[in-house]
């Protein structure tokens, strides 16, 4: 099978930082579906595995963690899918990726596809939008009642892949007031697009940034970038007891700064349920099951940015090299081999 991999951790602008080559098509396990991979989309996870990890014993590395494509066949113990499904999922990071025509994934992770979407739309969600969905409720444990209109939520880097399906979770299914963050006139415009009541500058100072619109503090922190950069303007602009979560790697954190004012601190990490096999792992498919009937329903739209073409290495390097620039708008999805 066709398949872009590493051999070695290598700038972007080096041709041999992906490359397209050929593998033995895999074998599902007894909970697996073998699915032919239709689109894919890219996140900064695939960049920060191949910027950091150096394949074992000169193996190829294949990355790629967002997939949308058909069962070809289910392993003895499945039971939620059959050959001919249509899929979407974010897979494991334990695993080798989805950069590839056909790939094995176990099934209580992945969802049936929306209806209404095509492939590369539906590729574009599994990742960003377990991400979002475990960060908004299962983290920071808000409320799914549109009535409770006391609280609020800052998100840092609303415009992102994973902050372009939370500002639409957190604007649909509750009742915060939704403030994103994003610098340039484009992403604003996004984000807005996106349902947030207000949108303000991460360049500038968060806490300024929000008096300026009247608010004095927020009641919950989505932080997805950045966090060591804005770590002080977090803590001032969140209320006493408020909650902070975040999904980036910052360098260093330094937690006593959150004594004072007594906030709790929440990291989320969607891979962490299939990683350990927690007994609570089949969560992710019952995520991405409403995530399709959320989507179908026309409450959520998908967030496709930029479609690439194929799936091929000279389209993920371009892929990888927007993402590091961090200029990318939504999610960045290919189609076909």
């Amino acid at each position: 099978m066709k398949a872009i991999a590493y051999y070695q951790s290598l700038p972007i602008d080096d041709p041999r930082a992906l490359q397209d080559i050929e593998l033995p098509e895999p074998t599902p396990g007894p909970r697996d579906l073998l699915v032919e991979v239709k689109a894919i989309s890219v996140n900064p996870v695939d960049t920060k595995v191949r910027r950091n990890v150096q394949p074992e014993g000169g193996a190829a590395k294949v990355l790629g963690w967002d997939v949308a494509g058909v069962v070809k066949a289910v392993g003895s113990e499945v039971s939620l899918f059959k050959a001919g499904d249509q899929v979407f999922y974010a897979g494991s990071i334990a695993r080798a990726g989805a950069n590839s025509e056909v790939h094995v994934v176990d099934e209580r992770i992945v969802g049936h596809m929306p209806k209404s979407l095509g492939f590369a739309e539906a590729a574009a969600l599994p990742l960003t939008a377990v991400t979002a969905w475990e960060l908004l409720f299962d983290r920071l444990q808000v409320s799914q009642d549109p009535q409770n209109k006391d609280q609020s939520l800052l998100i840092v880097g609303a415009a992102g892949g994973v902050g372009s399906i939370l500002t639409q979770l957190a604007r649909q299914l509750t009742g915060l007031k939704v403030i994103g963050t994003a610098s340039r006139e484009q992403t604003q415009a996004w984000v807005r697009e996106l349902g947030a009541h207000a949108v303000v500058d991460h360049s500038q100072p968060l806490s300024a940034e929000l008096k300026r619109i009247g608010i004095e503090q927020v009641t919950h922190v989505a932080s997805l970038t950045q966090t060591d950069t804005h770590l002080d303007q977090l803590v001032e602009a969140l209320a006493p007891q408020g909650k902070l979560g975040l999904i980036d790697d910052p360098q260093s954190f330094d937690v006593t700064k959150l004594k004072r004012k007594s906030l709790s601190l929440h990291w989320e990490f969607m891979y962490t349920r299939s990683l350990f096999e927690t007994p609570d792992m089949q969560q992710q498919h019952v995520i991405l099951t409403r995530v399709a009937e959320l989507i179908d329903a026309g409450t959520l739209k998908t967030t496709v940015g930029e479609h690439f073409g194929r799936i091929d290495a000279a389209n993920l390097r371009r892929a990888h090299a927007l993402l590091e620039s961090g200029k990318a708008k939504g999610k960045i999805v290919l189609e076909g081999f």
